[in-house]
């Protein structure tokens, strides 16, 4: 028998999990998003991703800014539903909204917990070179990201893989396995197991301090800093390019051979020498600009071998 699900999202990465809910044939009694914030020039209200495709599917939104007062609780446990399915919501769901549902609260969680619990799991993965990640369906407790996990489907993490692609690999494979974990509780088969204990660790959300290149790290640093922030927030680098100094965005970059002081353009291919080792420059984008090949910038640029990066 379907199920009655409360569906709570609010980025692009969640919209996939909404459209296989809906696919497999279970009633959505509500989409849970963050309300529309100002964004662009005109500094218009914009819907969430998932506020446009729930309207689009005809399912009744709401966009709380809390869910601790007593009032939303009520309105939550007024849904009846049999599941709450969370995908990147952006809200604390406190006990009295965990325990209102009929089964549970399920969450799609896109790291291989108990590693990278928190919010940035996908940059942090690649920041940190890990070789493969992927997404787990958990069932929510109050604590972060620690309940017992139900299901699983891994990915591998390519070397010069970015966060941007590892998100759009990882999006469809969690519609995926949501849509199965429904499946199961439909047939009253779907088990938990708890966390490992070992290999914990911690997403912290990606903060403007961090996001400067720093070319005294080896350049396999530099390429998975650059790769786990690609295309936002987006790694950048300062340079003077002859009227004053300015940020450039660093898109995308491959492991080189060279040496250097860190910073410094060693070739025209765009080589610049890290601390150790060295990285090739391959897309940038200035302020403003659009992304373009390295080899566009440097000759828009009149960059040479020896100039310094900052």
């Amino acid at each position: 028998m379907p199920l009655r699900v409360v569906f709570m999202g609010t980025p692009d990465f969640s919209v996939p999990v909404l459209d296989a809910i809906t696919e497999a044939g279970h009633t959505i009694v509500a989409a849970y998003t963050r309300a529309p914030k100002p964004a662009g020039r005109g500094m218009e209200l914009r819907r969430s991703p998932v506020h446009v495709r729930a309207e689009a599917l005809g399912i009744p939104v709401l966009t709380p800014k809390t869910l601790r007062n007593e009032d939303e609780q009520t309105a939550f446990a007024g849904h009846d539903a049999d599941v709450a399915v969370v995908v990147a919501y952006g809200l604390i769901l406190p006990k009295p909204v965990l325990d209102a549902p009929r089964h549970c609260c399920l969450n799609l969680h896109a790291s291989l917990l108990p590693r990278w619990r928190g919010a940035a799991p996908i940059n942090r993965a690649v920041m940190a070179g890990d070789p493969e990640s992927g997404v787990m369906v958990m069932k929510m407790e109050e604590g972060l990201d620690t309940g017992p996990v139900a299901l699983t489907a891994r990915l591998t993490i390519g070397p010069d893989m970015t966060a941007g692609e590892l998100h759009d690999a990882l999006s469809p494979l969690g519609a995926a396995l949501m849509a199965e974990a429904l499946g199961k509780i439909e047939d009253g088969s779907l088990a938990f197991t708890p966390q490992a204990e070992d290999g914990l660790t911690y997403a912290s959300k990606i903060t403007n301090d961090e996001t400067r290149v720093d070319w005294t790290a080896g350049g396999g640093g530099v390429h998975n800093h650059v790769r786990g922030l690609s295309p936002f927030p987006g790694a950048w680098f300062a340079a003077d390019l002859g009227k004053g100094e300015e940020r450039v965005k660093l898109l995308r970059t491959e492991r080189a051979e060279g040496s250097g002081v860190p910073g410094t353009l060693l070739s025209a291919d765009g080589t610049i020498a890290c601390g150790s080792g060295a990285v090739r420059l391959l897309t940038v984008q200035r302020a403003g600009s659009r992304a373009m090949a390295f080899a566009d910038f440097a000759r828009g640029a009149r960059l040479a071998p020896g100039f310094r990066f900052g």
